[in-house]
């Protein structure tokens, strides 16, 4: 087989383009990026590129940006560009007809020490569950989402307050030299791989990371204060952590969370209590204690801390979560 070391490169986000640098950096030959195709965003409906379309502009790179991925043309111009590997990193599922196509295969960076935290949201979630460890896995595609045969993996500690942004910025570095090393071995035909299967005997439960809802941002104030505290790191910064409160006159304050603190206290309050001395703190009475609100943002202004808050509204005790 002639190889020629070539790669087609898939993916969207931020933590896309660190990897596609990284081949960059090291000499690899990139014929081509696939991404998503440019959409309206914002208030304005303005044209967005993907982080790593813009990226990809800059770099002189042929991109593809296909509506369907089982187009025939879209399949045909894979096909003429003859590269020997494709790599993919945060992109949509990939049909059987591209993901064969490569005399050396596909394969996949995930965000997560597969088989746990399958999905689209995996370093959110492993932080909304209190997890202290995490990691990154590549492997080849199959026809399952992320189920493939795992080629390396590589622990990763998780801090006892880091954000899903702080997070998120140190694995896109830690996964880009994950994946120079599997592109390596891939090349060098030194790839010794793992079926996820065999990690099932010593997994009970597969945790899953789906793609954040709406409906998994709304705080529970019912549940305990740690719990409360790692949902709002876990959705620091986006999609971001939220809850309704209602003042005095029964106004709505759409108010997003993003940092708070665990208090663990015994009290006879009920649960939601908002308690302030309209200068330093806001709490919320939670069954094992409070959560103590750091930094937030009201509808139409600016994110501050909860002291620069305090300036401008009086909270009392007729506020209320409802």
């Amino acid at each position: 087989m002639d190889i020629n070391k070539s790669i087609i490169f898939f993916g969207t986000p931020e933590f896309a383009v660190a990897s596609l640098d990284k081949l960059l950096v090291n000499n690899f030959t990139v014929k081509a990026v696939v991404t998503t195709p440019d959409k309206p965003a914002g208030r304005g409906k303005k044209i967005s590129l993907s982080p790593l379309k813009v990226f990809a502009l800059e770099k002189g790179i042929p991109i593809l940006q296909p509506e369907n991925l089982k187009d025939i043309n879209f399949i045909s111009e894979l096909k003429e560009l003859k590269a020997d590997l494709f790599v993919v990193v945060a992109f949509r599922k990939l049909p059987v007809e591209i993901w064969e196509m490569p005399p050396l295969g596909t394969f996949n960076l995930h965000a997560s020490l597969l088989p746990d935290y399958r999905g689209a949201a995996p370093i959110n979630w492993a932080i909304i569950n209190g997890e202290t460890e995490t990691g990154i896995t590549t492997f080849f595609l199959n026809e399952n989402i992320d189920e493939g045969k795992i080629i390396f993996n590589q622990k990763i500690g998780i801090n006892a307050d880091e954000t899903f942004g702080e997070l998120y910025n140190r694995m896109k570095n830690i996964g880009s030299e994950l994946l120079i090393k599997t592109v390596n071995s891939i090349f060098n035909n030194n790839v010794n791989t793992i079926e996820q299967k065999l990690f099932l005997d010593k997994i009970k439960i597969i945790k899953k990371a789906p793609k954040i809802q709406k409906s998994d941002c709304n705080i529970n104030w019912n549940s305990n204060s740690i719990d409360i505290v790692n949902k709002i790191r876990g959705l620091n910064p986006i999609p971001t952590a939220y809850t309704l409160i209602f003042n005095e006159n029964d106004v709505e304050i759409y108010l997003k969370i993003f940092k708070a603190k665990a208090e663990i206290e015994n009290h006879n309050l009920e649960i939601g209590k908002i308690q302030s001395d309209n200068k330093s703190f806001l709490r919320i009475s939670v069954p094992d204690g409070y959560v103590s609100l750091l930094e937030i943002q009201i509808s139409g202004k600016n994110k501050v801390k909860i002291a620069d808050f305090l300036r401008g509204h009086q909270v009392n005790e007729h506020w209320k979560i409802k």
